[in-house]
């Protein structure tokens, strides 16, 4: 796949912040903000939390061409994405939850990666690559990973769209109104003002910061709910 040409300002680094704290934004008014007593500020905040999962999306592609090592990046999402599930289980639903019928984002993010791997090992054949998406979607929806078989169908889009701005803009759109999450297309603000440069070394930070802020809020929220 060609190289894009690309005139923005934002490196990887910036984007991975954004989407960091728009996650935090989200999860604080998620598990700790009352809709009820507080309506504008949790619509507030958990509408510009949906600017960060589109982001990560868009830089699970782009580090798919820039890894090297894909089966390193996959393990790495795996792993923590078993690290995640108690402090993301605790956050959700507290000590009490005994379910694990709901799995956490980094499973979703490597379903979309494995995905993407498998159709870009398989660039001629169409059947297969129908076949990688209809296996991805449904693996999302039967192990119930954060944002379904939308956010794995997600990925996908960045990495066919990857060299055309139009198509990739106007399915993002489309998606995220279609998954009742509008908010989420204003990623696109930061995503196409990506400047192509990975920027501050920040590599574990993404993969740390997800299940140390959700066991903190957890916690919190457990304290809350006594």
């Amino acid at each position: 796949m060609a190289d894009r040409i690309i005139f923005g300002k934002l490196t990887g680094s910036t984007l991975k912040i954004i989407a960091l704290l728009t996650m935090l934004t989200d999860h604080i008014a998620a598990f700790l903000i009352h809709y009820d007593r507080y309506p504008a500020v949790y619509y507030v905040m958990r509408n510009i939390g949906r600017i960060s999962f589109p982001i990560f999306c868009f830089l699970i592609v782009e580090g798919y061409f820039h890894t090297s090592d894909i089966k390193k990046y996959m393990l790495r999402l795996a792993a923590f994405g078993i690290i995640s599930e108690m402090p993301f289980d605790l956050a959700l639903t507290g000590l009490n939850n005994k379910s694990i019928l709901h799995q956490n984002v980094f499973f979703t993010l490597l379903l979309g990666l494995a995905v993407v791997w498998f159709i870009d090992n398989n660039k001629n054949n169409v059947i297969i690559h129908c076949l990688a998406i209809w296996v991805g979607c449904v693996a999302a929806v039967l192990f119930k990973t954060d944002y379904s078989c939308f956010g794995v169908i997600q990925i996908i889009m960045f990495y066919y769209f990857r060299n055309v701005r139009l198509y990739r803009i106007a399915g993002i759109i489309l998606l995220n109104m279609f998954m009742g999450q509008p908010a989420g297309a204003a990623s696109l603000l930061f995503i196409e003002n990506y400047n192509g440069k990975r920027g501050l070394k920040l590599k574990y930070l993404m993969y740390a910061f997800y299940p140390v802020h959700l066991l903190i809020i957890g916690i919190a929220a457990e304290i809350m709910r006594r």
